[in-house]
């Protein structure tokens, strides 16, 4: 009963807060109000003007939310969230152990978070937080739109251990020169796929498939979708910039990602195996910019944009030392057992770390880690 009232607090605050945001709003061109049919929230990206990409790989399909979330802050307020698992358990009415914080975003424009959630019983959740506030985002009558993914894997399809590939039909999104960016599996020979999708939304889908050398497995793959990306112009050149897990740094130019394309990536790292790639974000400090990307059983690593683009090889051999590197330079920092990493404003960024203790805490980073 407990779980029953605090959900139903969260869903009144939210259409609360959507009620008074929708009053002065007119409804976008190609939206419609309703409420979208999200069965799974796989990835979140934020586009222009408060409008919210939700990426549910169940349904194969990319939703954008209006959340009228969209009054400029310059500067964002920094951000000290204890125990934020147990604090968003306790606001759905939940037991911590039935909870995982899939995604993390930062709106560009109001630098308000919005992370969402799965419960154990399969429900999403979508939640904004604000300080110590959390609120859930109203997904009933809401202004929407929405685009199915092509050549995405039936929902009864699996890989040769057994395992569904539907759930990984969206590994990672983002949103770059008013596009969609979208990683992950398809139902084609070479699985490894990345979509390019313009928005607002047409009949437009440009879908690539993806290749590369893996040089702590000694051999090509195409069939592990893309973990973790961002886009980046190197050298006056602009390069999707991507990680697979075990964990490969691969350049693809993002002028060769169209539709129908193979497209093989330049392996300029190979970054440590027995790992994942979690998240990736680009910060700058001093006119420098740096990559920066936490890990699953690894640090959080720093690379020089400028050590990536004065590296002008491609790793082409096996790396023969179990769990050792190569290619371009990068640094760990001191900071381990973090789950998400979100760009906060020009010189901050958020960090969502599981601590010694079992804390699971939200903080923010200054340019000290640059």
């Amino acid at each position: 009963m407990k779980k029953i009232y605090s959900i139903v607090a969260i869903v009144v605050a939210g259409m609360f807060i959507l009620a008074n945001t929708n009053k002065s709003a007119l409804l976008r061109d190609g939206f419609e109000n309703g409420t979208p049919e999200i069965k799974s929230i796989s990835a979140l990206a934020f586009g222009p003007d408060g409008i919210l990409f939700i990426g549910d790989s169940k349904s194969a399909a990319v939703f954008a939310i209006d959340t009228k979330d969209n009054q400029k802050v310059d500067k964002a307020t920094a951000v000290d969230f204890k125990k934020m698992d147990q604090k968003i358990a306790a606001a759905l009415g939940a037991e911590v152990q039935n909870i995982t914080i899939t995604d993390l975003v930062v709106n560009p424009v109001s630098k308000k978070v919005y992370c969402s959630v799965f419960l154990s019983d399969g429900t999403p959740a979508l939640l904004r937080i604000d300080g110590d506030a959390i609120a859930a985002v109203n997904l009933k009558d809401v202004s929407f739109t929405s685009v199915p993914l092509v050549n995405a894997p039936a929902e009864d399809a699996k890989d040769q251990r057994g395992r569904p590939l539907r759930g990984t039909t969206i590994s990672d999104m983002g949103f770059y020169d008013g596009k969609v960016m979208v990683s992950g599996l398809s139902n084609q020979e070479f699985s490894s796929s990345f979509r390019v999708i313009p928005f607002p939304f047409t009949k437009q889908q440009d879908q690539s498939s993806l290749e590369i050398y893996h040089a702590a497995h000694g051999k090509y793959e195409n069939a592990a979708p893309i973990k973790t990306f961002t886009v980046s112009e190197i050298n006056g050149k602009k390069f999707l910039i991507a990680s697979y897990t075990c964990t490969p740094l691969v350049l693809f130019p993002l002028e060769d990602l169209k539709a129908g394309m193979h497209v093989k990536g330049r392996t300029v790292a190979e970054m440590g195996s027995g790992n994942s790639p979690l998240d990736m974000i680009t910060m700058k400090k001093g006119g420098e910019s740096f990559l920066i990307m936490a890990n699953s059983s690894r640090p959080v690593f720093k690379v020089k944009y400028k050590s990536i683009e004065g590296y002008q090889e491609s790793l082409t051999k096996p790396v023969t030392e179990n769990f050792a590197t190569a290619g371009v330079d990068f640094v760990s920092l001191p900071v381990v057992g973090v789950l998400q990493l979100e760009k906060l404003d020009d010189s901050q960024f958020l960090i969502l770390q599981r601590k010694a203790n079992g804390d699971l805490d939200l903080w923010t980073a200054g340019d000290r880690y640059l």
